[in-house]
């Protein structure tokens, strides 16, 4: 007799479950007979493995071909996971998640089918607010560049002997440590002369 047709799980008798576990059955005549749900694809194959044997299968139906005894697959066979009532009220707050998120996505795109110039406006704005953001993060890089530039040049008159108009504790001799780069895109990148003038 041919080997048993594998399904999508890779073992015999083992399909996925919708709350992510993985079920086990076997067929003995007209009954089907449930083994329980299991964490992995591998420990439902297992308990397969141990009802195969039971029923005395042939090695072609059985998934795992380094048990050789009834023995052998009982020892490896895990116990089911149990389904608490905790787990099935967990998948259907999953489940009804699932269906809000859905149906706000179905609901969005019948607004923006029947109200083009909402989706107009929105697109606008939030192309106003980019430009505005950019305009003033180049303002702010400027400003930076030119506090640290006067900064430097009050350093360089003080080393060579002149006077500077910044007293002794001015917070602007900080300004010589000011980090003026930024990540910006290239295209926001002005050049350093531009900046100074």
């Amino acid at each position: 007799m041919p080997p048993r047709r594998r399904g999508a799980s890779g073992y015999c008798g083992v399909r996925l479950r919708p709350n992510g576990g993985y079920y086990a059955e076997i067929r003995s005549g007209n009954l089907r007979l449930g083994l329980g749900t299991y964490g992995t694809a591998r420990e439902a194959g297992r308990a397969y493995d141990a009802a195969a044997w039971r029923l005395g299968r042939p090695r072609g139906q059985i998934n795992f071909q380094d048990v050789y005894t009834l023995q052998q697959a009982l020892d490896r066979a895990p116990p089911p996971r149990l389904n608490t009532a905790q787990d099935r009220a967990e998948h259907a707050e999953r489940q009804r998640r699932l269906l809000i998120a859905q149906e706000d996505e179905r609901v969005m795109a019948e607004w923006w089918r029947r109200h083009p110039e909402d989706v107009a406006y929105e697109q606008s704005y939030w192309a106003r607010r980019r430009e505005e953001d950019t305009r003033r993060h180049r303002e702010a890089r400027l400003d930076r560049r030119r506090r640290k530039a006067l900064a430097n040049a009050q350093s360089d008159l003080v080393e060579a002997g002149g006077q500077s108009f910044f007293t002794p504790n001015d917070d602007r001799w900080l300004d010589i440590w000011l980090d003026t780069s930024d990540d910006i895109a290239e295209e926001d990148d002005d050049s350093d002369n531009s900046d100074l003038d």
